[in-house]
């Protein structure tokens, strides 16, 4: 992922609990990676446990991943990353 794509989909991203005092802890995982992860995991076609050991553990990116869905964030992640950039890549 390109930084101008990260910009995009980092301004999607959910604040989180703990930085809006709502209680909890700091993830343990950048969310870059995590979106990477998910990223290469559809490019690739592998299956969740096939995660390559450059990421974080499977099981990890695949709860992010279920919290994305089920908030409806996966949508708005894929699409602005889809759209043509400065580099044409893109529908």
């Amino acid at each position: 992922m390109t930084d101008a794509e990260w910009a995009v989909v980092r301004d999607a991203m959910p604040v989180p609990a703990w930085l809006e005092g709502r209680g909890g802890q700091p993830e343990s995982y950048c969310h870059r990676q995590l979106v990477d992860a998910v990223r290469c995991l559809v490019a690739g076609g592998i299956a969740w446990r096939a995660v390559p050991a450059d990421f974080p553990a499977w099981d990890r990116v695949y709860a992010f991943f279920r919290r994305w869905r089920d908030k409806g964030l996966v949508a708005e992640f894929h699409d602005p990353a889809a759209r043509p950039g400065p580099r044409g890549v893109g529908p």
